[in-house]
Order: C-alpha cells, then sequence, then structure tokens
C-alpha cells in the first residue's frame, strides 16, 4: 500500500491542480483531496503522511495541525514570509507553474532525501533509455536554455537539438517543459538548484 498525503482546501480547481503536481512529483504516494476538515476527519486522518491545508483551514484548526506540524504544509497565496506561519512549512500556490514544480521538489528533496526516506516503489520492466546526448539536451532545457544556446554549449546544429528534444519527449512520454522537469529531477538528472 503506497503512502498517502491529504490535500485540504475548499479551492476544488486548486485541489485538483495541486494533487495533479503532487503525484508527478511523488508517484509513490496517492493524494486524496478534501473540501473541508470535517471531511478529512471522517476519513481516518492518522493514515496520511504529509498534508496540504489551505492557510484558513489550518488557522481554524491549528490545533490538529500543529499536533502534526512536522507532516503539515501550508498552502498560501503570498511569498511574504510576514504572513507565513513560522512553525510550519509553507508552500506559495499562487506563483508559476515551473515555480510551483520547483518549490515542490525542493520541500520533496529536503524532507525526504531525494526519496531515500520513501518507500520502494514498484518500477516497470521496461524503463526507457535515453542516450548520453539526449540526456545533455534534456538537462540544458530544464536548466532553462533555448535551443539555440542548447546548440552552440554542446556544439550541434540546431537541427540536432530538435531531434534530440522530439525524442525525449517521445520516449518519455512527457508533452510538457514542467513534466520534463519533474522527471529530470526525481531521476537525479538535475540538481534542483539548478534550475
Amino acid at each position: 500500500m503506497l503512502p498517502r498525503i491529504a490535500i485540504i482546501d475548499n479551492n476544488t480547481l486548486a485541489t485538483v491542480g495541486l494533487k495533479t503536481i503532487l503525484q508527478s512529483v511523488m508517484p509513490q504516494m496517492e493524494a486524496d483531496s478534501y473540501g473541508s476538515f470535517a471531511e478529512l476527519e471522517s476519513n481516518h486522518p492518522e493514515r496520511y503522511v504529509h498534508y496540504f491545508v489551505s492557510m484558513d483551514i489550518m488557522l481554524q484548526h491549528r490545533n490538529f495541525f500543529s499536533e502534526r506540524r512536522n507532516k503539515t504544509i501550508v498552502t498560501t497565496l503570498s511569498l511574504d514570509s510576514k504572513l507565513q506561519i513560522k512553525e510550519f512549512h509553507s508552500l506559495c500556490v499562487n506563483v508559476p507553474e515551473p515555480q510551483l514544480i520547483k518549490d515542490i521538489l525542493t520541500l520533496e528533496q529536503h524532507a525526504h532525501g531525494r526519496g531515500q526516506n520513501l518507500p520502494e516503489t514498484q518500477r516497470p520492466s521496461f524503463q526507457p533509455v535515453l542516450s548520453v546526448r539526449e540526456i545533455e539536451v534534456m538537462s540544458l532545457i530544464v536548466e532553462g536554455c533555448i535551443n539555440k544556446e542548447i546548440a552552440e554549449r554542446l556544439g550541434i546544429s540546431l537541427t540536432t537539438v530538435i531531434t534530440h528534444r522530439k525524442n525525449v519527449m517521445e520516449k518519455l512520454g512527457i508533452r510538457s517543459v514542467s513534466a520534463l522537469t519533474i522527471y529530470a529531477v526525481t531521476h537525479g538528472y538535475v540538481d534542483i538548484n539548478r534550475i
């Protein structure tokens, strides 16, 4: 049985988006979403390894989350540290997608030591193998380089970069740079600090 994460927020769109991103970043976890604290309470809240909870719900039920502060991440709409509660980890969800993914990956890597503290997951029998050059191209894409910069850095033509980029996306079944970033960081190809 996979470890579980609870997302508690009355904003359905925010909950669905965060759930999708969390399951991409941490595929070895299952995420459940709740629109209220009462819903969480009626579904065995002790079974969750983490709670991603909106600031307003956390403030209304502070005692519950204070007792579980090492497992609680408060989602906020502000980057201002004065508006965040110091005893809790905070995650600003009012940022562009690449920044949100970077922040979640940073939280995951610091809390779970690059996945070392998470349970083993069953790996598929076939994993696409990227060539050394494809890994180099992928790493530079994730680090924010455009095709022309990649070509110059690697000493290859622009057409070759585009071909490698297409091959990486096809082999991995990935359609966006955000998803590629998650893959590259969680598989150890790119350090989160280089993004």
